[in-house]
């Protein structure tokens, strides 16, 4: 069975509405994955700064940090949850990514150019968003961030399944939206 990594960046975890949309989404796809999740929540995430950066020069790499990379690596699809916070996502997943790539694991590089090295075939981000912003405007910065990221790991392209204008809607609308994309979320999970 193919593997399928599940990064959990809901941070508000039961009250998240993201978690609310990507929660059905991945049971379904457990039908076709082996889902392994990655709570971001429940992570210890060392802020890369110099030490930790002078240790990865001199071939130190925590090991904990190395499965995450590895994980990540190995992936056939890859699922990315994530609430829309301060014009893109929350830090934790910034943070995430930054420790995961690491060169020779999640990307390679020759004489002239990066290239990535994880075979997953497609990335799915599911997100809601409090504002009025769609996907691809330009104060909705977490999309561009992970194409580009995808192209460094060398990952498929990137679908997104969103609810956005949730902080200024009724209950109703609310409900509705996520119902919405969950269906849509269903839909790209068929052939995923």
């Amino acid at each position: 069975m193919k593997k399928l990594l599940y990064i959990d960046a809901c941070i508000r975890n039961a009250e998240s509405r993201t978690k609310r949309i990507a929660t059905p989404i991945v049971e379904a796809l457990k039908e076709r994955y082996e889902v392994e999740t990655l709570c971001l929540n429940e992570m210890e995430l060392e802020i890369v700064k110099e030490d930790l950066i002078r240790c990865r020069n001199n071939g130190r790499i925590d090991p904990v940090v190395m499965g995450w990379a590895e994980k990540v690596r190995d992936a056939d699809r890859i699922v990315i949850a994530a609430p829309f916070w301060d014009m893109s996502f929350p830090a934790a997943l910034k943070n995430f990514f930054e420790l995961c790539s690491i060169f020779d694991v999640t990307f390679k590089s020759d004489d002239k150019t990066c290239f990535g090295n994880c075979r997953a075939e497609k990335l799915l981000y599911i997100t809601t968003r409090g504002m009025d912003i769609a996907t691809g405007d330009v104060l909705e910065q977490a999309t561009p961030y992970l194409k580009a990221l995808s192209w460094l790991w060398g990952i498929g392209p990137l679908q997104v399944v969103s609810a956005q204008n949730m902080d200024y809607s009724t209950e109703e609308e609310i409900e509705r939206k996520i119902g919405e994309a969950i269906d849509r979320g269903l839909e790209i999970a068929k052939t995923f």
